[in-house]
């Protein structure tokens, strides 16, 4: 796991909280662009989530396994789970439980990038 992976994911998450935090101000449903942003944003998740097996499985690292494969896992499942919820809730408080967990993803991608480098655990 590298620096850019980590941070361009955070920052990727970053942008579609503020694409959806427009959503919410400007009191607009749950759409297709905003599904269109948190789909490609869970491409990547899912690619890190297979890169990251992959190179936890290969590492002489002393990574704690269980704890990242742990948030792998966690930072994969947030954005489908805050699209349902996102799609179910017609009110503002569908887009912003999107907002809240794009936010989410950000902040552990960065915590992924610490786990890995094995500081702060």
């Amino acid at each position: 796991m590298t620096d850019t992976v980590a941070y361009g994911l955070a920052i990727a998450a970053l942008i579609a909280a503020v694409f959806a935090g427009w959503h919410t101000l400007t009191e607009r449903p749950f759409g297709n662009s905003l599904f269109y942003v948190i789909g490609v944003l869970e491409i990547a998740l899912v690619a890190l989530l297979v890169g990251g097996i992959a190179a936890l499985s290969m590492t002489t690292r002393d990574v704690d396994g269980v704890l990242f494969g742990s948030y792998l896992v966690t930072v994969g499942v947030i954005p489908p789970a805050a699209v349902l919820w996102g799609i179910a809730e017609k009110s503002r408080g569908g887009t912003g439980v999107v907002v809240v967990a794009m936010l989410t993803v950000a902040v552990l991608c960065v915590r992924l990038l610490d786990i890995w480098k094995a500081s702060h655990v």
